[in-house]
């Protein structure tokens, strides 16, 4: 999507925004029907949840799909429906943001530093991580790139290890971003430095 395209289609969504346990919660409902959902932190301005929900083709409502910040949790006891629990050793994978780069954590890796390679494929315009032992492989895009149709720099991308969590990070400048530049909308949403919208 172009990036007047993406600033186009905030500008069309239906907003409606509330204040609740300390975050400001804002919800996109978009002409196609897409709904997005943002929480900001309300002392500090920090993106803490962005999720998405699409209808189906026969109009029923989705699951909310997690762009950044935590899975949520099942309820403590519950099961859900399926009567069957995820183990609690396996990797997880979540998105948080800093006011500097964007950052993903996966939890729960056991392994040493120097067995984790992390480099950005170009073609696919991803991220791919994988271990020399073969032990774990993931790929995943960064989709505020994509809406803005920024590129993706190997030179941007970095990666640390500590307490069996990888933190892998690609960096961002104030002048690479389109809205930086003068071109911000009326409704101020999706600023890379990730203020939330002052209602």
């Amino acid at each position: 999507m172009a990036v007047t395209g993406w600033l186009g289609s905030l500008r069309a969504a239906e907003k409606t925004a509330l204040l609740q346990d300390g975050r400001r919660k804002v919800h996109y409902l978009f002409p196609d029907g897409k709904e997005m959902a943002e929480e900001y932190d309300e002392k500090t301005s920090e993106l803490l949840v962005r999720k998405w929900r699409v209808k189906s083709a026969l109009g029923a409502l989705g699951q909310w799909q997690i762009e950044v910040g935590e899975p949520a949790l099942p309820g403590a006891g519950s099961l859900g429906p399926e009567l069957i629990k995820e183990s609690n050793v396996n990797p997880i994978f979540m998105r948080k943001d800093t006011k500097m780069s964007f950052q993903w954590r996966i939890r729960n890796l056991p392994y040493p530093k120097d067995v984790y390679s992390v480099c950005v494929d170009q073609k696919e315009r991803c991220i791919i991580v994988r271990t020399t032992n073969k032990k774990y492989y993931k790929k995943f895009s960064i989709p505020d790139l994509d809406r803005y149709q920024l590129p993706l720099d190997d030179s941007s991308l970095s990666f640390a290890y500590a307490n069996c969590t990888l933190i892998i990070s690609v960096r961002f400048t104030q002048t690479s971003w389109p809205l930086h530049q003068g071109e911000a909308p009326s409704f101020p949403a999706h600023l890379p430095s990730h203020r939330s919208p002052q209602f």
